[in-house]
């Protein structure tokens, strides 16, 4: 890679990325906080190049700390319960007015066009109405809510029309009542509703925190709903955490295909998350990221580009396109996101007990994540379901990966008779074994 211009080797892996979002449908969460301390305008920029490359936006935000500074500036305490403050007519009255506002301040900074700026040339038309509709929360153990309320529901169609147009959808955390009544919803619930009601391809919620994290410290890329749950029951009610948790799930349920919880601190976070393969933050969806599969036809390319790079280096015996699309039912595939990024082959001999693992492989950026032991494990499995009492190895670099996992030397005479006969000497292939029972 040319040091120079890095950016030029990230845009060229980026590109299928750009393919992929055109004419998709993106909700987006800015909390408040993002806005009180300064960081919007980045965020802003981003957005109009989202815009730009044809990916359609409805854009939710946040007011609780700007409320929160208008309250304690009018001297007003609000009232908790169960992470939702009481909104009596003197808070909503607050509210209303925080919420117009930001909504105003954020349609503004859409609108530049000033001359040495990211958004120089945009044209953004950004929208905003009575788009969300809203229950109140009534009166709740003995609490009564008064303007504090719940989504009833999200007018797709209306939001539909507008993204059709070009125009970017901007959503307070405020909705509507057939009464004509106003009500304070919370941000994360209203950008989850909007997700489910258009059948969104994403939803990204921008929090304080980087991701989600194990109890070792190590950020989760991607967790599924039921994965992700019990971090949601152990989270404080009303919490961001809890907030933001409890909307990717429902979301990921409802059909959202995938729910990014990524940090507004980063200033490169909206758009690492959405042009790199891995991500900067947690991908929260109902459908594995990366996933063990049996090897399809379409895969034969992916194969290859995985191979040629280990046969140049003389790790794995050269295998041509038709030696793969004669073997294809042979093969298991770990995919991440559309890309090939390991394989193995299980090769049976119709007169031995004992098969062949073969053509192990995982790209160099993946390796270290016990992938080649997942496709160990996996055809080990498949191997005992054939009935098969052993595997053998042939490898020139990887001996002690294979005595780590149980094989142990043999000689050629260990080998089935046709693999025996086809054994190639000039190689001198190390030859292993491990049994099955």
């Amino acid at each position: 890679m040319d040091t120079r211009f890095p950016f030029v080797d990230w845009f060229r892996n980026s590109s299928p990325y750009i393919n992929a979002h055109r004419g998709r449908t993106f909700v987006i969460l800015i909390e408040g906080e993002a806005m009180a301390r300064g960081r919007s305008e980045q965020l802003i920029q981003d957005l109009a190049l989202l815009h730009t490359l044809g990916v359609r936006l409805v854009v939710v935000f946040g007011i609780r700390p700007q409320v929160a500074l208008a309250l304690e500036a009018a001297g007003i305490a609000p009232k908790h319960h169960r992470g939702r403050w009481v909104a009596d007519p003197a808070i909503m009255a607050c509210v209303e007015r925080t919420a117009a506002e930001q909504r105003l301040w954020l349609e503004a900074r859409l609108s530049l066009g000033l001359p040495n700026t990211p958004l120089h040339g945009v044209e953004l038309t950004a929208v905003s109405g009575n788009l969300v509709m809203a229950k109140p929360l009534g009166v709740r153990e003995g609490i009564d809510f008064h303007h504090s309320g719940e989504v009833r529901r999200v007018r797709a169609a209306a939001i539909e029309g507008l993204l059709e147009k070009r125009s970017l959808v901007v959503l307070p955390p405020l909705g509507f009542s057939s009464t004509g009544e106003v009500f304070d919803l919370d941000a994360s619930e209203v950008a989850q509703h909007a997700a489910m009601a258009l059948g969104a391809d994403k939803l990204i919620l921008l929090g304080e925190a980087s991701g989600l994290y194990d109890h070792s410290g190590q950020l989760q890329r991607q967790l599924t709903p039921a994965d992700a749950e019990p971090l949601l029951r152990q989270a404080d009610p009303g919490s961001e955490l809890a907030r933001h948790l409890g909307a990717a799930c429902a979301a990921a349920r409802h059909g959202v295909a995938r729910t990014h919880l990524i940090s507004w601190h980063d200033h490169n976070a909206l758009l690492g998350e959405l042009f790199t393969r891995d991500g900067v933050g947690t991908m929260i969806t109902q459908h594995r990221y990366e996933q063990l599969r049996p090897a399809e036809l379409g895969d034969i390319g992916g194969l290859l580009e995985l191979l040629e790079p280990l046969e140049h280096r003389g790790m794995l015996v050269p295998r041509s396109r038709e030696r793969l699309e004669h073997e294809i039912d042979d093969y298991l595939v770990i995919e991440r996101d559309g890309m090939v990024i390991g394989c193995a082959a299980l090769h049976t001999f119709s007169d031995a007990e004992m098969a062949e693992l073969a053509c192990v492989a995982v790209h160099d950026d993946y390796r270290g994540g016990a992938r080649g032991e997942l496709l160990l494990a996996e055809i080990e499995r498949r191997a005992r379901r054939l009935g098969l009492t052993a595997l053998f190895a042939l490898t020139t670099h990887t001996t002690h990966w294979f005595f780590e996992h149980g094989f142990r030397l043999a000689d050629i005479d260990a080998l089935p008779p046709l693999k025996r006969d086809t054994y190639n000497h000039a190689r001198k292939s190390k030859i292993l074994v491990k049994p099955l029972s």
